[in-house]
């Protein structure tokens, strides 16, 4: 091989290198992209999947989905309006637990609605809540399973008053966010 054949293999292979190394580099962002922005809901849905990769396309059509949402604040009427209405829910979980946590439950889709969400299934609701609330999602998932054993008046007055708090923690987050996204 004469010097310039070798001089064009090491050539290509420094610039297949650094196309390897840009590739691995930029997958190294994405993943701590949507470790960061989705917190327990990425290695939620990694053990859920087949491969990483499937698993982290699904988070990405989720920011996706979620960037053409009409997501806005609550306006500080619709705030005090909701704050006075779980107060009541709470005061009701006295003599009515079970009926509670189905009103708390309705409540948070009120919320969630007021605030662009689709409200349409429990799935999707999970799914788009998880890109800006990815921290309290699992709060909702136990309320609701909570909330479906209720209904089937399966659920101990201690399970319904973990749901109230479960419930709780989304609702505040819901209430009080201003900021698109997060």
């Amino acid at each position: 091989m004469t010097t310039w054949a070798w001089v064009a293999v090491v050539v290509v292979a420094v610039v297949a290198l650094a196309a390897v190394g840009y590739f691995v580099l930029q997958q190294q962002k994405r993943r701590a992209h949507l470790r960061e922005r989705f917190g327990p809901e990425y290695e939620r849905m990694v053990a859920e999947h087949d491969n990483r990769r499937e698993a982290e396309q699904e988070l990405l059509n989720r920011e996706q989905r979620h960037a053409e949402l009409d997501i806005r604040p609550l306006t500080q009427e619709s705030r005090d309006t909701y704050a006075n209405r779980w107060t009541e829910v709470q005061e009701r979980f006295v003599d009515a637990p079970g009926f509670a946590v189905t009103e708390a439950d309705q409540l948070v889709t009120a919320v969630m609605a007021e605030r662009g969400y689709p409200t349409e299934n429990f799935e999707q609701r999970v799914s788009d809540l998880s890109v800006g609330h990815a921290e309290t999602l699992d709060h909702y998932r136990k309320a609701h399973e909570i909330s479906g054993r209720a209904a089937r008046k399966e659920a101990s007055t201690e399970e319904l008053r973990q749901a109230m708090v479960h419930y709780r923690a989304l609702f505040e987050e819901l209430l009080h966010e201003t900021t698109r996204g997060r």
